[in-house]
This record gives C-alpha cells, sequence and structure tokens, in this order.
C-alpha cells in the first residue's frame, strides 16, 4: 500500500514552518491518540501515519531529503518504529503540564513565617522590633552548590540534566523525575565539608521589622529575600511577619474605633458629673449627665485609631456601667430605704423603663389568656 503525502497527512503546505508543523502534529496526536480511541483501528493507524510523518518533517536532514527524493529518500528512518526524536518533544508540549515540562527547575527558597506578638499601644503608634528567625542560607564555603570548593556539580548522566526521564509504555510516553538526582539534573561526586553537599545552612539571623502605626490582628508584614535561601544557589524566598495584637486590660479595639467600659456610681449616674477617662494619647475629660443609663455610649472623635491602610482617625467609645453598690451599712441602708419610699410617692416617673418594662409583661400574660 503506497503512503500518502506526509504534507498531506499532517493537512500543511510545503511552505510550512516548523511550529506550523509542530502545531499540526499536536492536534492529529490528541485527536487520534490510542488512549482517546480504544480498539479503534482506524485511529491507531492514523495516529502512527501522522506521527511518521511528523518525524521525518520535524528533522531539518530529513524533510530535506524528503522534499528531494520522496519517501524513497527517508525510508530507512522513517519506517514507523518506537517514538523518538522530535516527536518526544511535541508530545511534553501537549502533556507537559500533567507530567511536569521534561526539564529540571532552579526552586526559589521557601518563604517563611514569624508570628509578632504586639501590645495594643505599639500597634496603634506604629514600633521598630528585633526578632530572631531559623532559617537556611546558602553555604559561604561553597557558594550554594553543595560541592567542595574547587570543584562543580556534574550533569547527571541518568536524565542529562533534563531533571527527569521519560518512560515508554506502548504509544504512550510519561515523564517522572529522575530517581538519581531528584530533578535537579546535577550530581555531586565530592560533597562540600561545610554543608555536606545541600548547599545550605541552617543558621539563626537576626533582623529589625519597621511595624507601621495602625496595623491590626491578621495584617502581614512582608520581608522580601528574608527567607530561605533556594536550592543550588537559586534565589531566597520571603518573610512574612503575622501580626497579633494582645489582650488589653482598658481598650477594645473594632477597626478604627476602641471602646472603653467606664464603671460610675449609682450617684454620679443618678447626678451626673465628670470623669477622667483614658486614652491612647493621655487623659480626657467625660461629662455624665443627669439620669445615665447603663450601656450608654459616648463618642470622643478623634481618639481612636489611625487605619494602616488610610482613611479617617477612628473614635473612642465609652461605654457607661452603673454600678450597684455592696457592702453597705446600717445607716446607707437606711438612706435607700428613705429614697425608695420618697420615690413610690412621686409614682413611676423616676423609673421610665421599669414602667415600661412591667406594662409590658401585663399585655403580654393578659394575651395568654383562653
Amino acid at each position: 500500500m503506497s503512503k500518502r503525502d506526509y504534507y498531506e497527512v499532517l493537512e500543511v503546505s510545503r511552505s510550512a514552518s516548523e511550529a506550523d508543523i509542530k502545531k499540526a502534529f499536536r492536534r492529529l496526536a490528541m485527536k487520534y491518540h490510542p488512549d482517546r480511541n480504544p480498539d479503534d483501528e482506524e485511529a491507531e493507524h492514523n495516529f502512527k501515519e501522522a506521527k511518521e510523518a511528523f518525524d521525518v518533517l520535524s528533522n531539518a536532514n530529513k524533510r530535506a531529503a524528503y522534499d528531494q527524493f520522496g519517501h524513497a529518500g527517508v525510508d530507512q528512518s522513517a519506517g514507523g518504529g518506537g517514538f523518538s526524536g522530535g516527536f518526544g518533544d511535541a508530545f511534553s508540549d501537549i502533556f507537559g503540564d500533567i507530567f511536569g515540562g521534561g526539564r529540571s527547575r532552579v526552586r526559589k527558597g521557601a518563604d517563611l513565617q514569624y508570628n509578632l506578638e504586639l501590645e495594643l499601644e505599639d500597634a496603634v503608634a506604629g514600633t521598630t522590633v528585633k526578632i530572631r528567625v531559623p532559617t537556611l542560607k546558602h553555604c559561604t564555603a561553597c557558594s550554594g552548590s553543595g560541592a567542595k570548593p574547587g570543584t562543580s556539580p556534574e550533569t547527571c548522566s541518568t536524565c542529562g540534566g533534563h531533571g527527569q526521564v521519560r518512560m515508554q509504555q506502548g504509544f504512550f510516553s510519561v515523564q517522572q523525575t529522575c530517581p538519581n538526582c531528584r530533578g535537579k539534573g546535577t550530581t555531586i561526586s565530592d560533597p562540600c565539608d561545610t554543608c555536606s553537599g545541600a548547599g545550605r545552612i541552617r543558621e539563626h539571623k537576626s533582623l529589625s521589622v519597621e511595624v507601621p502605626a495602625g496595623v491590626d490582628n491578621g495584617d502581614r508584614i512582608r520581608l522580601s529575600g528574608e527567607g530561605e535561601a533556594g536550592e543550588a544557589g537559586a534565589p531566597t524566598g520571603d518573610l512574612y511577619v503575622q501580626i497579633h495584637v494582645k489582650p488589653h486590660p482598658i481598650f477594645e479595639r473594632d477597626n478604627a474605633d476602641l471602646y472603653c467600659e467606664v464603671p460610675i456610681s449609682i450617684v454620679t449616674a443618678a447626678l451626673g458629673g465628670d470623669l477622667e477617662v483614658p486614652s491612647l494619647d493621655g487623659r480626657l475629660n467625660l461629662k455624665i449627665p443627669a439620669g445615665t443609663q447603663t450601656h450608654k455610649l459616648f463618642r470622643m472623635r478623634g481618639k481612636g485609631v489611625k487605619p494602616v491602610r488610610g482613611g479617617p482617625v477612628g473614635d473612642l467609645i465609652c461605654r457607661i456601667m452603673v454600678e450597684t453598690p455592696v457592702k453597705l451599712t446600717a445607716e446607707q441602708k437606711d438612706l435607700f430605704e428613705q429614697l425608695g419610699r420618697s420615690m413610690d410617692k412621686a409614682g413611676n416617673k423616676h423609673s421610665p423603663n421599669e414602667t415600661s418594662w412591667i406594662d409590658n409583661v401585663k399585655k403580654f400574660f393578659e394575651d395568654m389568656k383562653p
């Protein structure tokens, strides 16, 4: 049976570029591959035919011979054998994302994370903190190569420096990490005495971290190039400083605002008065009006936090907590009883919330009656 013209098989013109030929073969290989067409003899035949055409036309010397003499010029070298030559490169283009692409990669060093605890005052105002971080650095004795000074790593004899080897099963070719060099593409016959061939050594390093004003829980500060050194002299990773703000005995932060609970006596709540309250900037005066109730909020404008990402300064919000007196003397108890009798005579005008609540309770029980 006569063979079809290779350009016709790949559906390209005789002036097609190498890229056009490779693109055409990839399309046909994906269409007719036996794994995609099990027990389909026609698809298998088309796949072999496309592979044979690609083997010839992807090779400059074979293509020149074919263009001049036709099939007779390449019969010996084109006969439908196993996958070889340019086919492997094209096939790895098709499945490279799945099987790793067939080439060793120089891997950047790992990123590191450091958990930094801060006082609220330091997080709001900003500060400089010294930290000590365990890491891997490039070995200075071998400049990160892992080979003894005066020597150098050698190209892996198993994978030829690619870092991966090709495994072939029938018509299907896959790649896996080279077992000899473990994907590095090189081997070391005479390792460095300092790092034992690793190219990196473990150490602790001290760093100064500039913490900007306004950081909050969960914020991260990136220190470029302060992570672990990469393998075989590859670039260093980054260090991420994770912010954790400690609980404060007085203030509670909510984004840009600060909250502060202010306990006051029942006398101050009833009669009013002036209080001195704390802020991160110092003491502030808070005027309490007569008749102030528990949970009343007073807002001190601009006494909160300036957010690290910009925006207006938040507020300080004081939440009033009216304290019930304890450990009363006999005289004090008598005074409260006199006050109670006096308030009862005046009716309900001194306790509007209590009166409203009692009325609601009465209505609730009345509505429950059948």
